[in-house]
């Protein structure tokens, strides 16, 4: 189909493709902790990732955030898909990704990002976490390779809270995540 049938114009909604990457070693996950200067998330922790650029596939975006931010190659499988509203007109396609590490990455690696940390797969409970990854974290950490990903929706109520919806259970996901704003 040529690219002026493809029919990404207004008023249709828009979305902005991401990834996210939680790697894996033995019992323990690589997060990284926002620096301190980060607009979104100082302080908190996350999985590996970032945009996907111009020309890239999903797959190539997420080895590439990798290599950038770890510097490390991981063997990579999709573990869900997420949809984010960000507002009425635009939102992020969220492609989650799960591997095992080839190897330990330095984790005094410098970024601008934040800081490198391998944290037990069970211990990571009561670090401050960015807003959806109590929710998201068990699924991913639970997913096999060759298993069908999740999907899910995020969107926002009234009050800025972050409600999450995973397709297949019928229903919200049943946790309301605490405002953000203070």
């Amino acid at each position: 189909m040529p690219a002026d049938e493809q029919k990404v114009h207004a008023p249709r909604y828009v979305v902005v493709p991401r990834t996210l990457i939680f790697v894996t070693q033995g019992e323990r996950v690589l997060l990284l902790r926002g620096a301190a200067d980060k607009r979104l998330w100082a302080g908190r922790y996350n999985g590996l990732g970032g945009h996907v650029e111009r020309g890239e596939d999903v797959l190539a975006a997420a080895r590439r955030e990798l290599r950038e931010e770890a510097g490390i190659e991981a063997d990579l499988w999709l573990v869900g898909v997420v949809t984010i509203d960000v507002d009425a007109a635009r939102g992020v396609l969220l492609f989650v990704f799960r591997g095992e590490a080839r190897r330990a990455p330095a984790l005094s690696l410098a970024s601008p990002e934040g800081q490198l940390a391998w944290v037990p797969q069970d211990g990571w409970q009561n670090l401050p976490l960015v807003e959806d990854l109590p929710v998201l974290l068990p699924r991913v950490l639970a997913a096999r390779p060759g298993a069908l990903p999740f999907f899910a929706h995020y969107a926002y109520d009234a009050e800025g809270r972050l409600q999450i919806t995973f397709a297949g259970n019928g229903s919200a996901f049943g946790k309301q995540l605490p405002d953000e704003r203070g």
